[in-house]
């Protein structure tokens, strides 16, 4: 019998892993990529009694093999908060979905484990840009304003390492990431006892200062940003989001970062209380998809790009 965990390699998904990892201990064969890798479970072909746990990337995106997996008597777990859609009704699934836009998968994992090690959970939130949630179990765990400030700041930076069009573009595989982690119960001991922290900690600190100089194209209501080819920019465009959303709360942003390859990957942010989901924009472009507050285009052709900003600016423009 053989164990997977399947996770996005941003820092919602390795919390939840972190988490998960210390209660249950078994070896498990770690699945996982850059942010937007997010069909993790075709990479899995399992066979029967095999177990899956899944954290932090779209059912709706995996369902094909999810149903596969089910089929072939492969036991899945989903710990998710992202566009599910109709949940499979299947023996050997336990999911563990919620879409609210204040949760993220490691809170999801919190509550599961009856909020073990919660500190985790809190540097997930502060990496999914769930501040209030993030303070309110930082609050409730009895850590001061100075701890709270080093999580948070933990958080952004191993969100900020997922961000990339592939392995080459990150400062650390996310695998080898969750291999460093495994050994601290507590964040904290982490961020002061391993050497990586700092290595990202720097990197972030240069990359943010050039993706902070980025040409904005603003409209009413709206904002769309294009950055150049570069890995620096590639790896920033998360973390430059949720800044952006943080100093423009009514504003609905758009980051489009170039391909290697040609064309955009795109990040969009829409206010809480839009009437238009960024999973539903998003949605209406092939690769793309996401939850309520922020979703995504893995592959934006460059010939679309005025046509995605004249549809932006259309559905979003009038706030």
């Amino acid at each position: 019998m053989n164990s997977y965990y399947a996770f996005n390699g941003d820092a919602d998904g390795l919390c939840a892993l972190q988490q998960l990892r210390l209660v249950e201990t078994q070896r498990a064969t770690l699945v996982t990529g850059v942010k937007r890798d997010i069909t993790l479970l075709r990479r899995i072909q399992g066979q029967a009694g095999d177990t899956v746990t899944v954290l932090d990337v779209s059912l709706h995106q995996n369902r094909e093999d999810l149903l596969r997996l089910l089929e072939s008597g492969v036991s899945v777990r989903y710990f998710d908060h992202h566009h599910a859609g109709a949940l499979p009704r299947h023996l050997l699934f336990e999911p563990h979905i919620d879409e609210a836009a204040d949760v993220c998968t490691s809170i999801l994992v919190d509550r599961h484990i009856g909020g073990r090690y919660r500190a985790w959970a809190v540097v997930a939130a502060f990496g999914d840009n769930l501040i209030e949630p993030a303070r309110a179990m930082a609050l409730q765990a009895g850590l001061d304003a100075h701890a709270t400030a080093a999580l948070e700041k933990l958080g952004i930076c191993l969100n900020y390492n997922a961000y990339g069009e592939s392995i080459e573009d990150l400062h650390c595989h996310p695998a080898e990431l969750a291999e460093l982690m495994i050994p601290f119960r507590d964040p904290a001991s982490f961020i002061e006892q391993t050497e990586i922290y700092a290595k990202l900690h720097s990197g972030y600190e240069e990359d943010m200062a050039k993706a902070r100089r980025a040409a904005t194209r603003c409209g009413h209501g709206v904002a769309i940003i294009v950055l150049p080819n570069e890995p620096w920019a590639r790896r920033s465009v998360g973390v430059l989001g949720n800044e952006l959303v943080q100093s423009r709360p009514r504003a609905a942003l758009a980051i489009l970062s170039p391909k290697a390859s040609g064309g955009f990957a795109v990040s969009v942010r829409v206010p809480a209380d839009s009437p238009v989901s960024a999973a539903e924009f998003c949605g209406g472009f092939d690769t793309g998809g996401g939850r309520k507050s922020a979703g995504g285009i893995n592959y934006l052709a460059e010939a679309d790009l005025d046509r995605f900003a004249a549809r932006f600016e259309a559905r979003f423009g009038t706030r």
